[in-house]
């Protein structure tokens, strides 16, 4: 019941607090995550399901800059078997603010940014190559704030897997939408508080 009400006291503080690009600045923490490949396929023959999530958590070490950590797991099934992927590591994301990139941006909303990830991961295929390793990625972003402290957001990656298994490397180039909430620090050590009694 208490993760209940620490959770509606924050999406309350979300959705109420903090004005409008203030969500980048030093001190707050973004979490949130991204869906890739999210998908059911029926046929006569096999159904087919796929998905990719990743949760995300970050910390602004200073203003549009946060760096933090990421897990990530994939499923897909189909009639050969079950295919998976996973990972686990660090994330850099840097949001853009040359002058030249902020006037390409269609709204007072959107943010565009990079992100960049390392750390372990692996891709196991039923019936096929697989690999297991050191996993680096990159790519860019773009974030459209449905309120100051939510922002919807689209990034495309490219993935790169080199280690060991069947295949020693495995490239992917991944398209993902999903979200971030912005929490201000103070508002989080608030919300912390008042749910632990600390």
């Amino acid at each position: 019941m208490k993760r209940i009400r620490l959770l509606t006291l924050a999406l309350a503080a979300v959705l109420f607090g903090a004005t409008a690009n203030a969500q980048i600045q030093k001190g707050n923490i973004m979490v949130g995550g991204t869906l890739a490949n999210l998908g059911l396929n029926f046929q006569k023959e096999s159904t087919q399901f796929s998905m990719d999530l990743t949760p995300k958590a970050a910390w602004f070490i200073k203003d549009g800059l946060a760096l933090g950590g990421y897990v990530n797991f994939g499923l897909s099934t189909d009639n050969p078997g079950t295919n998976t992927n996973y990972g686990v590591g660090a994330l850099a994301r840097y949001f853009v603010e040359d002058k030249n990139v902020r006037k390409l941006e269609f709204s007072k909303r959107t943010r565009f940014f990079l992100e960049a990830t390392a750390g372990f991961a692996g891709r196991n295929v039923a019936n096929g190559a697989s690999t297991n390793g050191l996993d680096i990625g990159v790519g860019p972003g773009i974030s459209y704030f449905i309120t100051p402290n939510i922002g919807l957001e689209g990034l495309l990656k490219y993935d790169l897997t080199v280690g060991f298994g069947s295949s020693t490397t495995s490239n992917r180039l991944n398209l993902g939408v999903g979200f971030q909430i912005y929490l201000p620090s103070a508002k989080a050590k608030q919300i912390y508080k008042e749910e632990t009694g600390k």
